[in-house]
């Protein structure tokens, strides 16, 4: 039984680790090389599909009996795809998907967008110095940022050359309060701009913010895609996989 494991998130990895201790096949894809510290257990395929056509072909040739999309929450047409493509050759297909940040008890103060271009609007109407936790490929949406100074945190460095005025800050999670705090106060940020990406990893800015009074400008996630079993925990999802329930 070979399960296809798309995503190279924490999650992802974490139940890769846990397939491989099970004695399940696993086989990871990545969107994009990753470096070997951060590898997941299994075997690692990476690149695209080619579209839904591409998947089908791939569930046929592997004999994949099942599909964990762990993408990230907004790698929305990866997920669509394999909706597409599972639903096409009948393979079982679960989301897991980190919890959202909805549930906070701050959430409902925070201003909520449906489009990252959005969040730039509403973030210049509320501050001048923005902390923008996007993401490497979503920051070119900020590049005509009115408000003046941008510090751009992601994983990985640009590829290519930043607006004047941007510090660039390349970190990979997890990230506590304290240094949050203190990379907000040394910036003087008055505004935070982030997605829906939920999780612990990543929730310390939020923490920091709220403590602050930093105004959240967050983007909402795209919606759940009909007729795919989410759950929230690689515990739930090995139970998925195994059957074991």
């Amino acid at each position: 039984m070979t399960v296809l494991l798309l995503g190279g998130t924490g999650e992802a990895r974490a139940l890769a680790a846990r397939l491989a201790e099970a004695g399940v096949p696993v086989v990871s894809s990545l969107a994009g090389a990753a470096s070997p510290a951060v590898l997941p257990a299994g075997q690692v395929r990476v690149g695209g599909f080619g579209g839904v056509a591409g998947m089908v072909d791939y569930l046929r040739t592997h004999r994949i009996a099942r599909v964990v999309d762990a993408t990230h929450p907004f790698a929305a047409q990866i997920s669509t795809n394999a909706a597409a493509a599972c639903r096409h050759q009948g393979t079982p297909l679960l989301r897991l998907s980190r919890p959202s940040w909805r549930t906070r008890p701050d959430a409902s103060g925070w201003h909520w967008v449906a489009r990252l271009a959005d969040a730039r609007a509403v973030a210049e109407g509320v501050g001048h110095r923005v902390f923008l936790s996007v993401g490497r490929q979503s920051a070119a949406v900020f590049t005509g940022w009115q408000g003046g100074y941008v510090l751009l945190r992601v994983v990985e460095p640009p590829q290519t050359p930043v607006p004047d005025g941007w510090e660039v800050l390349a970190a990979r999670g997890p990230f506590d309060f304290a240094a949050e705090r203190a990379l907000l106060l040394s910036r003087r940020i008055d505004v935070l701009v982030t997605k829906d990406s939920g999780g612990d990893q990543t929730a310390a800015k939020l923490d920091a913010a709220a403590a602050l009074g930093i105004p959240v400008v967050i983007v909402a996630r795209p919606p759940d895609l009909p007729g795919v079993p989410i759950v929230d925990s690689v515990d739930a999802a090995l139970r998925w996989v195994t059957g074991r329930h």
